[in-house]
């Protein structure tokens, strides 16, 4: 599997592209599932797991890999409440997001597919609001169906099953002085990382506009910019983006912001799980003023009380 993962750390070179790197799987049966390259950091067979002792019940248990304990979550009992069925010949697809890293536990690694933004789709409306997706595509005519896993980690989290995430559960985030007279929009396509954010921003009293999406988030701030005297456009503080969305990734955001003259002044913080990849550079190539990794209320909320700063000044 190791041949599958050994350019992984050129894929930076599809920034601006509005494409993305599938790795796909199975959990059962047939079905495809998908999880975004970059959060990839290697795939391995399944290792000697230690069991916990009262943890969650999704938690196959930890292993050692590379100098640090892991845990090995079973995907597929995460999303179906089912277990995964012969484990001795299943995979670990070991990842590093939110800054953490922890293992899903799969059925089998099929390949690496190279897909646009534009042809993956929000899930339907008509599922379920617990279904454990970011989006939905076609990968030579299979439906592949990608997978939430920052939902799943933080449903574990919540639940207290590995211990929380870094920064979910920090607290004390205070109102800022003249915050309520200016408004965020944030983009992102992740419920959870959509509540967060919201909760951040409330709590320092600024208001807040929610996208799903690139295209969502564009297609607002050109409306809000037509219309300045009925809309928040004046108020309009900066833009908080994702970077991995259906339809319009962040890349292609910070794309088409720099190139509208109405709407290239903008100030554009990236705001991603995907950390291991960004530095000063790129996020100055891509058109960003700034980058952080999710989730830290504390330094979300140090980052808008500078923009703040720097507007009131």
């Amino acid at each position: 599997m190791a041949s599958i993962m050994d350019s992984v750390d050129q894929r930076t070179t599809l920034a601006g592209t509005n494409r993305m790197e599938l790795l796909l799987f199975q959990l059962s049966g047939a079905q495809l599932f998908g999880i975004n390259v970059f959060k990839v950091r290697e795939v391995i067979p399944v290792p000697r797991l230690i069991q916990l002792p009262h943890s969650h019940p999704t938690v196959a248990g930890v292993c050692y890999i590379r100098d640090r304990t892991i845990a090995v979550i079973d995907l597929r009992m995460a999303t179906t409440g089912r277990a995964l069925e012969e484990r001795d010949t299943s995979s670990v697809i070991v990842t590093e997001y939110n800054r953490s890293v922890q293992g899903f536990m799969v059925r089998g690694v099929d390949r690496i597919v190279n897909v646009n933004w534009r042809d993956i789709m929000p899930p339907p409306s008509s599922w379920s609001n617990t279904a454990y997706l970011t989006g939905v595509t076609r990968v030579d005519e299979r439906l592949v169906q990608i997978v939430d896993v920052e939902k799943v980690m933080d449903e574990i989290n919540q639940a207290g099953g590995i211990g929380a995430l870094p920064g979910v559960e920090e607290g004390g985030v205070k109102p800022a002085s003249g915050a309520e007279d200016w408004h965020v929009l944030v983009v992102d396509d992740s419920s959870v990382a959509r509540r967060q954010i919201h909760d951040t921003l409330q709590g320092m009293g600024v208001q807040v506009t929610m996208a799903r999406d690139g295209q969502e988030a564009m297609e607002t701030l050109r409306g809000w910019a037509a219309r300045p005297d009925e809309s928040p456009w004046n108020q309009l503080l900066m833009v908080i983006s994702d970077v991995e969305m259906p339809r319009m990734d962040g890349y292609t955001v910070a794309t088409e912001i720099r190139r509208d003259d109405a709407l290239k002044g903008l100030h554009l913080l990236l705001h991603s799980s995907l950390s291991g990849m960004f530095n000063e550079d790129l996020v100055k190539r891509v058109g960003a003023d700034d980058f952080l990794a999710k989730f830290g209320a504390s330094e979300l909320a140090g980052r808008v009380q500078a923009r703040l700063e720097q507007v009131n000044a």
